[in-house]
């Protein structure tokens, strides 16, 4: 467990952590090498790799492309388990536990077994909790699973902390992709206040003072994606 052990130590030593997520079925294969670039000159530690719907071998041949550009830890992030593949140092094994569907709690991870078994890949057990963003998230409309309400912070603290008891190794909040608004640094908090594990928090964050504001509400990983989809003017605020 090297990738998580040393999110551990980074965390234990007062570090923020900063994941770029790249989007395979959003991202033009030709511009990696200068996407990279811009990575490799920012303050990211962590490149994460995934999306709700991609097409097959998609996220292999990227992930391939993205190694021959930087040294960076590259972790699924998958929506599927056609979005695994053994070219990535890590896989995110996301549990969407603040829905109900059995698929998306227990029923892919079976499926996805087959695939891992002989990989390197280290493989984290993350829950994942989808917060209400004011759309309808691809996570939504791909799982058959609605969000949770921003205004029941109980239930999500709850939700959180169940997970963390079933032995989730990272709490994922999440705002959805192309999320009007990011999650209020009151949530963040406040879950991370009953955690004893890494939290990261994605979803809406198109700026740096919202990457600040999350940083200040607890999130050890702020996660960033469509922003830079839109503008990666964002990387020059970014730099390290």
């Amino acid at each position: 467990m090297i990738i998580y052990k040393n999110i551990l130590k980074a965390i234990a030593n007062g570090e923020k952590l900063f994941a770029v997520l790249i989007d395979p079925d959003k991202f033009k294969l030709g511009n990696t090498k200068s996407f990279i670039k811009k990575i490799n000159t920012s303050i990211a530690t962590h490149i994460f790799v995934g999306g709700s719907t991609v097409d097959k071998h998609s996220t292999e041949i990227l992930v391939a492309e993205i190694k021959k550009y930087t040294n960076l830890p590259i972790v699924l992030f998958p929506g599927d388990v056609t979005q695994i593949t053994n070219r990535a140092d890590a896989l995110l094994f996301l549990s969407l536990i603040s829905g109900k569907n059995p698929e998306y709690l227990i029923g892919k991870h079976i499926n996805a077994v087959s695939k891992l078994r002989g990989t390197h890949l280290e493989v984290i057990p993350t829950g994942y909790i989808l917060i209400d963003s004011e759309v309808k998230t691809a996570v939504s409309r791909v799982t058959g699973t609605s969000a949770m309400s921003r205004n029941n912070i109980q239930l999500i603290i709850d939700t959180a902390k169940a997970g963390e008891l079933l032995g989730m190794k990272l709490m994922y909040l999440e705002a959805g992709s192309g999320a009007k608004m990011p999650l209020t640094q009151q949530i963040i908090a406040s879950v991370k206040n009953e955690l004893n594990i890494p939290l990261i928090v994605g979803g809406g964050i198109r700026s740096i003072v919202e990457i600040e504001n999350a940083y200040k509400a607890g999130a050890d990983i702020v996660v960033v994606g469509t922003a830079f989809e839109e503008d990666e003017g964002l990387f020059e605020e970014l730099r390290k």
